[in-house]
Order: structure tokens, then C-alpha cells, then sequence
């Protein structure tokens, strides 16, 4: 029984809404990552996203881990093409 002045419990799906979900200890940060890693998570946040049912604050997790994994990615990419270019002796495009 529910009345106006009670809180929900913690089993509650009202509190379990607004609660976000803490952080995932075995996740490692975007910046131990390969590249590969890095894109199949990001593909995995659009997915999520994209799919919605989200508490705002998870949506906004999910972007910002996103937003890091992008970064990563793009790291990876220019430290790929900077070593291929040293290695051909070629000038490194500025990006």
C-alpha cells in the first residue's frame, strides 16, 4: 500500500526509475581501449541510445561515455596514420 506521504522503496520501479545505475566496475575506461574495443562499445552506446527507454540520466552517461569513446577512436586513428606515415617517410596530413 502506497500512500501520498510514503517514499517507495528501494524494490520500488518509481525509485529504480530515478536511480541511475552505479558504474560498472569491470568497464574499463575508454583510454585502455583498442581501437576496436573502443568502436564496437560506441556503435553499442548509439544503439542504446537510439533505442531510448532511458532515464534522462542515463541517456546523458551513455553520451558522454560515448563522446570518450569517439575521442578514443579518433586518437587511435591519427596515431595509426602518424606511424604509417613515419614509416613511409610521407608527411603526416593535419587534421
Amino acid at each position: 500500500m502506497t500512500g501520498a506521504g510514503r517514499l517507495p522503496s528501494a524494490d520500488s520501479p518509481t525509485l529504480a526509475a530515478v536511480t541511475p545505475p552505479p558504474e560498472d566496475p569491470v568497464t574499463p575506461p575508454p583510454e585502455d581501449l583498442s581501437y576496436e574495443q573502443a568502436r564496437d562499445e560506441l556503435a553499442d552506446v548509439v544503439r542504446r541510445l537510439e533505442a531510448g527507454g532511458l532515464s534522462l540520466a542515463d541517456s546523458l552517461s551513455l553520451w558522454e561515455r560515448g563522446e570518450r569513446l569517439a575521442d578514443i577512436c579518433q586518437q587511435r586513428l591519427d596515431g595509426a596514420r602518424d606511424r604509417l606515415a613515419a614509416l613511409l617517410d610521407v608527411p603526416a596530413e593535419e587534421g
